[in-house]
C-alpha cells in the first residue's frame, strides 16, 4: 500500500459524535415542543430531561418537582418499561416516552 494513502485512515471515536434519542412528548407538553416527538441526548434520564429543557425551556419543571423527583402525574417509559429514577442509565438507541396520567371521574 502506498504510504500516501496510509495517512488517510480514519478512526471514529464514539465520544466525538452524539446520537440523539427519540423522546415522545404528551399532548399536555406539546406547547413547549410544538410536536409529538423531540430528540435529546444524555447518559441518564436526568441528562436527557436537562437536554430537553435546554431546547425547550420550562419543560423539565412540568415533569420534575422541587425535590428533583418525577411528578406524580407524569409517567416515563424507557423501551416500554416504566422508570421512576432520574439516575436511570440510557443508551443512544433507547426510546423515551413521557406520558401524563389522566384523572377525573
Amino acid at each position: 500500500m502506498d504510504e500516501r494513502f496510509r495517512a488517510f485512515r480514519f478512526t471514529i471515536h464514539e465520544s466525538r459524535f452524539t446520537v440523539r434519542m427519540k423522546v415522545l412528548i404528551p399532548s399536555a407538553l406539546r406547547s413547549y415542543t410544538e410536536r409529538s416527538e423531540a430528540e435529546a441526548n444524555g447518559a441518564t434520564l436526568a441528562a436527557v430531561l436537562a437536554d430537553l429543557d435546554r431546547a425547550y425551556p420550562g419543560i423539565r419543571f412540568r415533569m420534575i418537582d422541587e425535590q428533583d423527583r418525577i411528578r406524580r402525574h407524569i409517567r416515563v417509559f424507557v423501551n416500554g418499561e416504566q422508570v421512576r429514577d432520574l439516575a436511570q442509565p440510557l443508551a443512544a438507541t433507547d426510546e423515551v416516552i413521557i406520558v401524563q396520567a389522566l384523572s377525573g371521574g
